[in-house]
């Protein structure tokens, strides 16, 4: 396959703005670029295809550019669901300086990063008008898909302007880094050819852009961070094993799908994957393996490697092995119970709700059907002491073979 087949192979092109693209991608060398505006301090899950991107142009020899969008991350893009709450500026600014860190996290120091903010900030709003207003028509934008949508519910002047403002990006980029083509995802369409057309218009220059298909769950729904059930990249916000939870449930049907936009695997590879997973769906091998490669990249082979021994601890019931990072990795998200003092397993299980009553927590100590940090307790007189805690601190019960309850001893 050429470079630009393989693009569609993976599901990663859906729309192009010349047919001229497909030759250059595979021939020339493009400066591109992709914006990135600092709502919050991560890319999450659902924006790592498109952001993958970067690393795929990289690799075929092409020039990366990344604009993370100080000034249009004040404005806020149209979304077709509803405007934007008003972005706070101290917030937007710390979100630059972590957007830009991770990016050179992900894509090293050889990227160029640019805030769009260094040439808006010194212009008025008549230089805007003039210089940029004038060349793009109303009719044109007004047929902007998401436009369109949001013209039922109400869009602010400042929203349906946004796409000036993109557009704008791109000739500045052009004119001072030679950058000839942008990308992103398919609900950026409208605001990517309109920087073609300005630069066409005031350059009288030839420039190129395509769109990437929004990444989804089978049923249409965007892994993004406004439709709550994304994850994001930063491992300080979501850890690796999080991250591992949550492809690992990824459905079945889908999986092939996220193994081409989401990995470097090849075809032969992903072809052979999809075979063994096929035989044994139950191993969830794809999965596993999409887990694997993303979380390699975006954290590291280490961190990938630490997400798997802690699932299969906790799979296994092999919890006194377990840090007490590790336990706070496995368990967030769960109420932690506190005690301040040493107690009988059976006061612990009542008091901090693990059983309804006393009777209750003998009969499952009595069926061994209690756990403490990985080891069977079946003593109705046994005491919970801090020697018997992960580092003297961490308590984790387990009530039958999947009911985990944490806390820690003050």
């Amino acid at each position: 396959m050429t470079f630009f087949e393989e693009l569609k192979w993976r599901g990663l092109i859906k729309d192009i703005s010349s047919d001229e693209l497909e030759d250059k991608l595979n021939n020339d060398k493009l400066t591109f670029y992709i914006g990135a505006d600092p709502t919050a301090e991560s890319l999450h899950i659902g924006q790592f295809p498109t952001f993958l991107m970067v690393e795929r142009l990289k690799r075929a020899g092409h020039k990366p550019i990344i604009l993370v969008g100080g000034a249009t991350g004040r404005v806020g893009d149209p979304r077709g669901t509803g405007e934007r709450e008003k972005a706070d500026i101290a917030v937007i600014e710390k979100n630059f300086g972590k957007i830009k860190e991770q990016m050179r996290k992900l894509f090293g120091n050889d990227v160029t990063i640019v805030n769009n903010f260094d040439w808006f900030k010194d212009m008025n709003l008549i230089d805007f008008l003039r210089d940029v207003g004038k060349y793009v028509n109303v009719s044109y934008m007004l047929s902007k898909d998401l436009v369109k949508r949001q013209l039922d519910i109400g869009i602010s002047y400042a929203e349906f302007s946004y796409m000036l403002i993109q557009g704008y990006d791109f000739k500045e980029l052009h004119d001072k880094y030679g950058v000839n083509l942008q990308f992103g995802g398919s609900d950026q369409w409208g605001n990517l050819t309109t920087g073609i057309e300005l630069i066409r218009k005031l350059n009288n220059e030839e420039v190129y852009a395509f769109s990437m298909p929004l990444t989804t769950d089978s049923e249409g729904n965007k892994l993004g961070k406004s439709y709550g059930n994304a994850l994001w990249l930063d491992k300080e916000k979501t850890s690796s094993y999080e991250l591992y939870q949550y492809m690992l449930n990824f459905e079945d049907v889908m999986i092939e799908d996220y193994l081409k936009k989401f990995t470097f695997l090849s075809k032969d590879e992903i072809d052979n994957i999809m075979k063994e997973h096929n035989e044994k769906p139950e191993l969830r091998l794809a999965q596993k393996k999409l887990a694997e490669e993303v979380i390699s990249f975006v954290h590291d082979k280490e961190s990938y490697l630490e997400a798997v021994k802690i699932s299969e601890s906790l799979f296994s019931g092999d919890i006194k092995s377990f840090t007490g990072k590790q336990i706070e990795e496995a368990f967030k998200g769960i109420d932690a119970f506190k005690i301040n003092e040493e107690m009988n397993i059976i006061d612990l299980l009542v008091n901090v709700g693990i059983c309804s009553s006393k009777r209750e927590a003998r009969e499952f100590v009595n069926n061994s059907s209690i756990s403490l940090n990985g080891e069977k307790v079946t003593d109705l007189d046994f005491v919970v002491t801090r020697d018997k805690l992960i580092e003297e601190k961490y308590i984790v019960i387990r009530r039958g073979k999947k009911k985990y309850y944490v806390g820690t001893m003050e």
